[in-house]
């Protein structure tokens, strides 16, 4: 049996699950934020700051980034194995979609940083 080394989870089902489940995770995030946003008309940069220090919103926040990067990065593995392949690019397609997955972990590895940064402030 031939698995792609690339892949997140090595399995079809797994990887649908992870989709899933980070889509969730993103939704409830999503529902967070905007339920305080709707909740605190009176809104200041300090109360703002103070919510998205707490420690609860900070494990909040790094959860939803890597829900992100997870559900990006089997999207975009998706996308590289389905379009770029020899009958539609050549015969250079598995050099090509090397590059192109290395590419997508790169900018996934330089968004996960730059949101740890953001909300730890390291």
């Amino acid at each position: 049996m031939v698995s792609s080394a690339t892949n997140l989870t090595r399995n079809g089902l797994t990887d649908f699950l992870v989709q899933r489940i980070s889509a969730v995770i993103l939704a409830l995030y999503t529902l967070c934020v905007t339920g305080f946003l709707v909740m605190t008309p009176d809104l200041t940069h300090g109360a703002w700051v103070a919510w998205h220090g707490s420690q609860l919103m900070l494990l909040f926040s790094t959860l939803a980034v890597l829900a992100t990067a997870a559900h990006a990065w089997i999207g975009m593995w998706t996308i590289g194995t389905d379009y770029i392949r020899e009958a539609h690019v050549g015969p250079r397609a598995t050099l090509l979609r090397g590059l192109y997955q290395v590419l997508c972990v790169g900018v996934l590895f330089l968004y996960v940083a730059w949101g740890l940064q953001i909300f730890w402030g390291l």
